[in-house]
Protein backbone atom coordinates (compact mmCIF):
# COMPACT_ATOMS: atom_id res chain seq x y z
CA UNK A 1 0.00 0.00 0.00
CA UNK A 2 1.57 3.20 -1.17
CA UNK A 3 2.32 5.86 1.92
CA UNK A 4 0.61 9.22 1.70
CA UNK A 5 2.16 12.45 3.24
CA UNK A 6 1.37 15.71 3.02
CA UNK A 7 3.52 18.62 2.83
CA UNK A 8 1.25 20.54 4.95
CA UNK A 9 -0.43 19.12 8.24
CA UNK A 10 -4.34 18.55 8.70
CA UNK A 11 -5.35 20.58 11.88
CA UNK A 12 -9.27 19.76 13.08
CA UNK A 13 -10.66 23.00 15.13
CA UNK A 14 -12.70 22.38 17.61
CA UNK A 15 -16.58 25.13 17.84
CA UNK A 16 -18.23 25.34 20.72
CA UNK A 17 -20.85 22.31 20.84
CA UNK A 18 -18.06 19.85 19.89
CA UNK A 19 -15.12 18.55 22.14
CA UNK A 20 -11.99 17.00 20.14
CA UNK A 21 -9.41 14.65 21.69
CA UNK A 22 -6.83 15.22 21.21
CA UNK A 23 -5.76 18.83 21.30
CA UNK A 24 -2.82 20.74 20.90
CA UNK A 25 -0.85 21.26 24.28
CA UNK A 26 -0.08 24.57 23.15
CA UNK A 27 -3.94 25.55 21.48
CA UNK A 28 -6.77 25.33 23.20
CA UNK A 29 -9.05 24.40 20.60
CA UNK A 30 -6.66 22.83 17.55
CA UNK A 31 -5.48 19.05 17.07
CA UNK A 32 -1.55 18.48 16.79
CA UNK A 33 -0.31 18.49 13.11
CA UNK A 34 -1.72 15.31 11.36
CA UNK A 35 0.36 14.36 8.58
CA UNK A 36 -0.85 11.06 8.06
CA UNK A 37 2.43 9.68 8.38
CA UNK A 38 1.32 6.81 10.80
CA UNK A 39 -1.82 6.04 12.67
CA UNK A 40 -3.60 8.80 14.82
CA UNK A 41 -7.06 8.61 16.30
CA UNK A 42 -9.00 11.70 16.75
CA UNK A 43 -12.37 11.63 18.29
CA UNK A 44 -15.04 14.04 17.55
CA UNK A 45 -18.42 14.33 19.96
CA UNK A 46 -20.54 16.61 21.73
CA UNK A 47 -20.48 18.02 25.67
CA UNK A 48 -23.02 15.41 26.49
CA UNK A 49 -24.54 11.89 25.94
CA UNK A 50 -27.07 12.14 22.88
CA UNK A 51 -28.17 7.98 23.23
CA UNK A 52 -32.14 7.89 23.17
CA UNK A 53 -32.92 7.16 26.61
CA UNK A 54 -30.60 10.04 27.62
CA UNK A 55 -31.78 12.91 29.66
CA UNK A 56 -30.39 16.08 27.40
CA UNK A 57 -29.86 19.68 28.48
CA UNK A 58 -29.35 22.67 26.74
CA UNK A 59 -29.11 26.66 28.07
CA UNK A 60 -30.97 27.73 25.77
CA UNK A 61 -32.83 26.65 22.17
CA UNK A 62 -34.00 29.48 19.48
CA UNK A 63 -36.19 28.12 16.58
CA UNK A 64 -37.50 29.86 13.32
CA UNK A 65 -41.34 30.50 15.18
CA UNK A 66 -40.00 29.73 18.94
CA UNK A 67 -37.70 30.75 21.57
CA UNK A 68 -37.09 29.55 24.85
CA UNK A 69 -36.16 31.34 27.95
CA UNK A 70 -31.79 30.93 28.56
CA UNK A 71 -32.61 30.36 31.69
CA UNK A 72 -35.06 27.79 31.54
CA UNK A 73 -34.03 23.63 31.84
CA UNK A 74 -35.06 21.71 28.38
CA UNK A 75 -35.06 18.11 28.36
CA UNK A 76 -36.66 15.12 26.44
CA UNK A 77 -37.70 11.93 27.89
CA UNK A 78 -39.79 9.27 26.40
CA UNK A 79 -41.00 11.17 23.91
CA UNK A 80 -41.85 14.11 26.19
CA UNK A 81 -40.58 17.91 26.22
CA UNK A 82 -39.88 19.25 29.43
CA UNK A 83 -39.59 23.00 30.13
CA UNK A 84 -38.46 23.92 33.38
CA UNK A 85 -37.12 27.49 34.79
CA UNK A 86 -34.60 27.53 37.16
CA UNK A 87 -35.22 31.18 38.35
CA UNK A 88 -36.61 31.86 41.51
CA UNK A 89 -39.96 33.57 39.85
CA UNK A 90 -40.24 29.49 37.84
CA UNK A 91 -41.69 30.92 35.15
CA UNK A 92 -40.89 29.55 31.68
CA UNK A 93 -41.93 31.87 28.41
CA UNK A 94 -42.29 30.62 24.79
CA UNK A 95 -42.42 33.94 22.59
CA UNK A 96 -43.78 33.13 18.98
CA UNK A 97 -45.47 30.16 17.77
CA UNK A 98 -45.89 26.51 19.34
CA UNK A 99 -47.38 23.82 17.56
CA UNK A 100 -48.45 21.17 19.90
CA UNK A 101 -49.92 17.68 17.82
CA UNK A 102 -50.80 15.88 21.24
CA UNK A 103 -51.67 16.30 24.54
CA UNK A 104 -50.07 19.39 26.27
CA UNK A 105 -49.75 19.29 30.61
CA UNK A 106 -49.02 21.81 32.58
CA UNK A 107 -48.45 21.91 36.12
CA UNK A 108 -48.37 25.59 36.93
CA UNK A 109 -50.31 28.34 35.41
CA UNK A 110 -50.21 29.16 31.83
CA UNK A 111 -51.09 32.51 30.45
CA UNK A 112 -51.84 32.93 26.39
CA UNK A 113 -51.49 36.68 25.31
CA UNK A 114 -52.92 35.41 21.73
CA UNK A 115 -55.82 33.58 20.61
CA UNK A 116 -56.34 29.58 21.39
CA UNK A 117 -57.65 27.41 18.52
CA UNK A 118 -58.16 23.97 19.46
CA UNK A 119 -60.96 21.04 18.64
CA UNK A 120 -61.89 21.02 22.20
CA UNK A 121 -61.38 22.56 25.78
CA UNK A 122 -61.87 20.15 28.75
CA UNK A 123 -61.51 20.87 32.32
CA UNK A 124 -61.74 19.03 35.43
CA UNK A 125 -61.41 20.84 38.66
CA UNK A 126 -64.06 21.22 40.92
CA UNK A 127 -66.87 21.41 38.36
CA UNK A 128 -65.80 20.01 34.52
CA UNK A 129 -66.47 21.54 31.12
CA UNK A 130 -65.78 20.62 28.17
CA UNK A 131 -66.04 23.12 24.52
CA UNK A 132 -66.34 20.92 21.37
CA UNK A 133 -65.04 22.38 17.87
CA UNK A 134 -68.76 22.17 17.31
CA UNK A 135 -70.03 24.47 19.46
CA UNK A 136 -71.61 22.49 22.17
CA UNK A 137 -70.56 23.08 25.98
CA UNK A 138 -70.94 20.43 28.68
CA UNK A 139 -70.62 21.75 32.06
CA UNK A 140 -70.62 19.29 35.39
CA UNK A 141 -70.29 15.43 35.72
CA UNK A 142 -72.99 14.88 38.52
CA UNK A 143 -76.71 15.80 38.84
CA UNK A 144 -76.17 17.90 42.04
CA UNK A 145 -73.35 20.10 40.50
CA UNK A 146 -74.81 23.81 40.25
CA UNK A 147 -74.17 26.28 37.84
CA UNK A 148 -74.22 30.03 38.62
CA UNK A 149 -74.03 32.77 36.34
CA UNK A 150 -74.33 36.63 36.48
CA UNK A 151 -75.62 39.03 33.78
CA UNK A 152 -77.83 38.09 30.70
CA UNK A 153 -78.24 34.78 29.11
CA UNK A 154 -79.53 33.96 25.15
CA UNK A 155 -80.53 31.29 23.67
CA UNK A 156 -81.43 31.30 20.13
CA UNK A 157 -81.89 27.32 19.55
CA UNK A 158 -84.35 24.87 21.88
CA UNK A 159 -84.02 24.40 25.83
CA UNK A 160 -83.75 21.31 27.18
CA UNK A 161 -84.90 20.53 30.44
CA UNK A 162 -85.04 16.85 32.18
CA UNK A 163 -84.71 15.77 28.19
CA UNK A 164 -87.94 17.93 27.39
CA UNK A 165 -87.76 20.73 24.85
CA UNK A 166 -88.68 24.40 24.78
CA UNK A 167 -88.27 26.73 22.39
CA UNK A 168 -90.16 29.52 23.42
CA UNK A 169 -91.21 31.98 25.93
CA UNK A 170 -94.59 33.12 24.82
CA UNK A 171 -96.52 35.92 24.84
CA UNK A 172 -99.76 34.55 23.34
CA UNK A 173 -102.76 36.29 25.62
CA UNK A 174 -105.14 33.73 23.62
CA UNK A 175 -103.57 30.73 24.36
CA UNK A 176 -104.57 29.50 20.94
CA UNK A 177 -101.51 28.13 19.68
CA UNK A 178 -101.88 25.40 22.43
CA UNK A 179 -97.80 25.13 21.87
CA UNK A 180 -96.19 22.18 24.02
CA UNK A 181 -93.03 23.30 23.88
CA UNK A 182 -93.96 27.03 24.82
CA UNK A 183 -93.22 28.80 28.32
CA UNK A 184 -96.30 31.34 28.44
CA UNK A 185 -95.26 34.90 29.88
CA UNK A 186 -97.17 36.38 33.05
CA UNK A 187 -98.82 38.86 31.00
CA UNK A 188 -100.35 35.85 29.13
CA UNK A 189 -102.20 33.85 31.96
CA UNK A 190 -103.09 37.14 33.34
CA UNK A 191 -104.56 38.38 30.37
CA UNK A 192 -105.93 35.14 29.64
CA UNK A 193 -108.17 34.89 32.52
CA UNK A 194 -109.00 38.20 32.74
CA UNK A 195 -110.39 38.09 29.34
CA UNK A 196 -111.12 34.29 28.69
CA UNK A 197 -111.27 32.15 31.92
CA UNK A 198 -112.25 35.07 34.09
CA UNK A 199 -115.71 35.41 31.83
CA UNK A 200 -115.90 31.56 32.98
CA UNK A 201 -114.94 32.07 36.85
CA UNK A 202 -118.11 34.94 36.40
CA UNK A 203 -120.22 32.41 35.11
CA UNK A 204 -119.27 29.39 37.52
CA UNK A 205 -120.12 32.09 41.00
CA UNK A 206 -123.55 32.72 39.15
CA UNK A 207 -126.06 30.41 42.05
CA UNK A 208 -129.31 32.42 42.30
CA UNK A 209 -132.71 30.86 43.58
CA UNK A 210 -136.01 32.01 42.04
CA UNK A 211 -139.40 30.89 43.46
CA UNK A 212 -141.70 29.69 40.06
CA UNK A 213 -145.71 29.99 39.67
CA UNK A 214 -148.03 27.17 38.29
CA UNK A 215 -148.79 27.20 34.74
CA UNK A 216 -150.01 23.76 34.17
CA UNK A 217 -149.77 20.01 35.62
CA UNK A 218 -146.73 19.58 33.52
CA UNK A 219 -145.38 23.03 33.72
CA UNK A 220 -144.23 26.27 35.83
CA UNK A 221 -142.51 29.23 34.83
CA UNK A 222 -140.04 31.66 36.60
CA UNK A 223 -139.62 35.47 35.73
CA UNK A 224 -135.74 35.27 35.29
CA UNK A 225 -132.92 34.71 32.73
CA UNK A 226 -130.73 31.99 32.55
CA UNK A 227 -126.84 32.59 32.65
CA UNK A 228 -125.37 31.84 29.50
CA UNK A 229 -122.46 29.74 29.43
CA UNK A 230 -119.36 31.49 27.48
CA UNK A 231 -117.85 30.27 24.28
CA UNK A 232 -116.33 26.61 24.01
CA UNK A 233 -118.21 25.98 26.94
CA UNK A 234 -121.63 23.20 27.59
CA UNK A 235 -124.64 25.55 26.95
CA UNK A 236 -126.68 26.15 30.21
CA UNK A 237 -129.30 23.09 30.68
CA UNK A 238 -131.56 21.75 33.19
CA UNK A 239 -128.24 20.16 35.06
CA UNK A 240 -126.89 23.96 36.01
CA UNK A 241 -130.02 23.81 38.43
CA UNK A 242 -131.86 22.47 41.54
CA UNK A 243 -136.08 22.33 41.50
CA UNK A 244 -137.88 22.11 44.71
CA UNK A 245 -140.95 21.08 44.51
CA UNK A 246 -142.78 21.88 47.82
CA UNK A 247 -139.34 20.99 49.58
CA UNK A 248 -138.50 17.84 48.04
CA UNK A 249 -135.91 18.08 45.16
CA UNK A 250 -137.14 16.68 42.35
CA UNK A 251 -135.49 14.24 39.83
CA UNK A 252 -133.69 15.81 36.69
CA UNK A 253 -134.49 12.67 34.64
CA UNK A 254 -138.10 14.07 34.43
CA UNK A 255 -137.32 17.71 33.74
CA UNK A 256 -136.48 19.44 31.08
CA UNK A 257 -136.30 23.66 30.84
CA UNK A 258 -136.83 26.45 28.49
CA UNK A 259 -135.78 30.12 28.08
CA UNK A 260 -138.74 31.78 26.48
CA UNK A 261 -138.46 35.43 25.82
CA UNK A 262 -138.16 36.80 29.96
CA UNK A 263 -139.70 33.25 31.56
CA UNK A 264 -137.48 30.32 32.12
CA UNK A 265 -140.07 27.41 31.77
CA UNK A 266 -139.41 24.12 34.09
CA UNK A 267 -141.43 21.57 32.16
CA UNK A 268 -142.14 17.77 33.60
CA UNK A 269 -142.39 14.41 32.72
CA UNK A 270 -145.56 13.77 34.95
CA UNK A 271 -145.24 10.18 33.84
CA UNK A 272 -141.21 10.22 35.30
CA UNK A 273 -141.91 11.78 38.29
CA UNK A 274 -145.20 10.31 39.37
CA UNK A 275 -147.43 13.08 40.30
CA UNK A 276 -148.96 16.28 38.49
CA UNK A 277 -148.32 20.22 39.31
CA UNK A 278 -150.75 22.02 41.19
CA UNK A 279 -151.52 25.35 41.69
CA UNK A 280 -150.94 25.55 45.38
CA UNK A 281 -147.60 23.72 44.94
CA UNK A 282 -144.17 25.57 46.01
CA UNK A 283 -141.67 25.32 43.39
CA UNK A 284 -138.24 26.83 43.61
CA UNK A 285 -135.24 27.18 41.01
CA UNK A 286 -131.80 27.42 42.00
CA UNK A 287 -128.94 27.53 39.94
CA UNK A 288 -126.98 29.59 36.64
CA UNK A 289 -129.30 32.92 36.33
CA UNK A 290 -128.05 35.86 35.62
CA UNK A 291 -129.42 37.64 38.69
Amino acid sequence: MATRIFFEPIKFTQDPGLVINPLDSGSSNQTPDIFLSKSQVVTIGIQQVMNVDSSVVFNSITMPTSSISPTAQFTIDNGLINIQETLISNVSSIVGNLNITENYTSTEDLTVKGTITADSFASAITQSATLFKSGSTKFGDSLDDIHSRTGSLSISGSYSLNNYSLNEISNDTTLADNGVTSIVTENAVKTFLDDGAGVFQTYQRKSFAHTGSFVSVSTASFTATTASAPTGYTATSEDDFMFFVNGVIAEYDALTVQQAGSSFLLKVNNDSIGYDLQTSDEIVAFGKFNS
